[in-house]
């Protein structure tokens, strides 16, 4: 059984450790400050100026004046601070944060990252993304194995234009959890019901698997 984009998020929110300082990608990667352990304590961070998200706000007690860098409204947690964005980006690119959360259309076996641009087609923009890649010790990728017509996104190499190189150190997809080693994906967990090859039939790229692959376990 395939994961959803929840389960997903919260398969993630396991990575986040007690005192990090994690910045959220835009799509599924926002939905991980739901599913933080209640018992430690983490500072989201917010490229446009936040420190200290909390929660999505429940509907009704929306604040339109408090956004996120995607444009969606968040909650502030107590202590919480709002500044400019050249603070904001100082806290990155001088490697402040300790895990940077980001969605991603391809993801090559070397860890290198498309996620900004589909060439022809209209986007946003570059936004964070690449002071984020370039800057970030320890990223994780939240997204899709496939496309909808059913095509690898874990590749030998990115055809999309690149937003980092050799940067993604872990990817979490509905099928399974990987990390990034010089040899290729190499296949941690499997998500529950799918088979490992479920996914080496989803994965363009050099798959390795090494002794028995445990399914994820998702609270």
């Amino acid at each position: 059984m395939a994961l959803g984009k929840e389960d997903i998020a919260k398969r993630i929110a396991k990575e986040v450790k007690d005192g990090y300082f994690v910045n959220l990608g835009i799509g599924i990667p926002t939905l991980v400050a739901n599913y933080v352990r209640d018992d430690i304590s983490v500072e989201f961070q917010s490229e446009n100026g936040v420190l200290g998200m909390g929660p999505f706000p429940f509907e009704g007690e929306e604040d339109a004046d408090v956004i996120n860098a995607g444009k969606q409204t968040i909650t502030t947690l107590p202590g919480a601070s709002f500044f400019d964005s050249a603070t904001s980006f100082g806290m990155i690119r001088g490697q402040h944060v300790d895990l940077t959360i980001l969605g991603a259309m391809e993801v090559a076996e070397n860890g290198d990252i498309a996620n900004w641009k589909i060439p022809g087609k209209m986007v946003k923009g570059m936004g964070g993304a690449m002071d984020l890649v370039a800057s970030a010790e320890n990223i994780i990728v939240a997204m899709m194995h496939v496309n909808k017509a059913g095509e690898s996104k874990l590749l030998k190499r990115c055809s999309l234009p690149l937003t980092g190189v050799g940067c993604v150190k872990k990817v979490v997809t509905e099928l399974a959890v990987m990390e990034i080693v010089p040899e290729g994906f190499k296949l941690l967990e499997r998500a529950p019901g799918v088979t490992v090859e479920d996914i080496k039939n989803a994965t363009e790229g050099n798959l390795i698997i090494e002794g028995e692959i445990p399914e994820m376990v998702i609270e």
